[in-house]
């Protein structure tokens, strides 16, 4: 039996509330929050965090055959992105690491070929909503990530929801679209679409359900994604499903997260579901597609260690607007004056992909010093090249001391940086992101996260940073060390 073996979902920890953007504005007040990157996140490092949940289980990254990474704001162009997100997570070299980059619907098209692929396949859907000031996309937007593994039993993981059948429909439709380099979106007047969306939607899902055999009545979760809200919204009137099988939108927590709303929005239903249940994922865009799913009994011992539910119940407080529209680039504030940031150099990045992208230590195997970063030489007994990998990016740790930067350049000032000993030993010094001043204290616990440290000649810095442990929540951890190894 082929189908989904394990999922993970990450939603950032920041919010901007819609009513501060109409307070500032003076624009029609909105509801709720939307979940927002932070400054040192873009669509790649939501990504490992989404996939690390995914991967969470003990022996499971070496099965992986293949990755793909969806998003439509891709951090590079011309550069494969879904390398960084492989080395992050270090998969073997030998496993393929694609993009599916562009448009909102790579997401449907990196699902369906996880899902038809004859080998364990980690698809990743990830993606960062922009739009001008005050417009729709951007108070309906959202950030955010999701990652699920396809597989079988042959693959030595147990099933937790079986694929029964998938069918898309493709049609060039004018209702959404952005030149490259334009900031924001053009969307033609909703109506237009509305309707042809709906009539596709029902074709994908009347094949599919003719292909499993099932009557609407069967569905028991009906999930439907896409960034027309009336399309959607018509869809889950229409499709014929019982009323209660209709699923929230999550729109009013966390917004719409474009090419990652659909995996967001499964990933929910699969913390809940129970074992036996039908689940019809419908997505719109540019076309339709349908996934149809069966969750079977090794659900519940499977379900992701980071609900959805969870990460949006633990996000931070609404952040000021200026705050958000200047950590998206639509405010250009005064920079700091002193000399522009560095930027990482390939050949040291190369060469220290293992700590840079995986946070890999050494332990000494004579004495069992840990060392960060790796070394040759152990600092305790001296003893050459007698080192053992350990990856370190599980692994919390207890902030020893700290201190508040005032001075440092950062998009989100004060700059905090801990000083961190870790569970089983190993000290090491980084910045503390997605944190308070308060949450910078002697004794505080942190985990690790992926983050993007800096930008500078059109080159992303991408490292860890610790954060605080909280519940549902996230991780994070840089490398504060200025030589030329560790900028790479």
């Amino acid at each position: 039996m082929a189908g989904l073996i394990a999922y993970g979902a990450y939603v950032p920890y920041h919010r901007l509330a819609r009513a501060d953007v109409a307070a500032t504005l003076g624009t029609p007040a909105g509801r709720g929050t939307r979940a927002v990157a932070g400054y040192d996140e873009d669509t790649t490092s939501m990504a490992v965090e989404a996939a690390r949940t995914a991967l969470a289980r003990d022996g499971l990254r070496p099965r992986i055959g293949q990755l793909f990474l969806a998003t439509a704001a891709p951090a590079y162009l011309d550069k494969t992105n879904a390398t960084a997100v492989h080395a992050a997570l270090g998969l073997d070299e030998h496993v393929l690491a694609a993009d599916m980059a562009g448009s909102v619907r790579s997401g449907l098209g990196a699902l369906v070929t996880g899902a038809r692929s004859p080998i364990p396949t980690l698809t990743v859907l990830s993606d960062l909503r922009t739009g001008l000031p005050g417009g729709a996309d951007e108070l309906a937007g959202g950030d955010g990530a999701a990652a699920f593994v396809f597989g079988g039993h042959r693959n030595g993981a147990p099933v937790i929801a079986e694929l029964l059948a998938h069918d898309t429909v493709s049609d060039e439709i004018l209702e959404r679209w952005r030149l490259p380099g334009a900031p924001a979106s053009r969307v033609w007047e909703e109506r237009f679409a509305e309707e042809i969306y709906v009539s596709l939607a029902d074709k994908a899902l009347t094949a599919a359900l003719d292909q499993a055999g099932l009557q609407r009545g069967a569905i028991d979760h009906l999930v439907v994604s896409g960034l027309h809200a009336r399309a959607c919204a018509a869809v889950r009137r229409t499709a014929g499903a019982r009323p209660e099988a209709v699923t929230p939108d999550l729109a009013a927590a966390i917004g719409n997260a474009g090419t990652a709303q659909p995996g967001l929005l499964l990933a929910d239903v699969l913390d809940r579901a129970g074992p036996g249940e039908t689940i019809a994922l419908v997505v719109l865009g540019d076309g339709a597609g349908v996934l149809l799913l069966r969750t079977t009994d090794a659900l519940p011992a499977h379900r992701s260690v980071r609900p959805v539910a969870a990460q949006i119940a633990a996000g931070g407080a609404p952040m000021p607007y200026a705050t958000y529209l200047t950590w998206r680039g639509l405010l250009d504030r005064e920079p700091p004056r002193r000399p522009d940031p560095e930027p990482p150099y390939a050949p040291p990045a190369h060469r220290r992909a293992g700590w840079k992208y995986g946070f890999v230590a050494s332990r000494c195997e004579k004495c069992g010093t840990r060392h960060l970063p790796p070394d040759r030489v152990c600092v305790s007994c001296r003893s050459v090249d007698a080192m053992t990998d350990e990856p370190m990016e599980h692994v919390r740790g207890t902030v020893a001391t700290f201190t508040v930067d005032r001075l440092a350049h950062t998009p989100s000032p004060p700059m905090l940086v801990v000083v961190v000993d870790y569970d089983g030993g190993g000290r090491f010094r980084c910045q503390l992101t997605d944190a308070t001043e308060a949450d910078a204290a002697i004794g505080a616990r942190v985990e690790m996260t992926f983050r993007r440290t800096v930008t500078a000649a059109g080159v992303h810095n991408y490292f860890w940073k610790a954060r605080p442990v909280r519940s549902g929540g996230t991780d994070e951890t840089v490398d504060t060390d200025d030589t030329e190894e560790t900028r790479g």
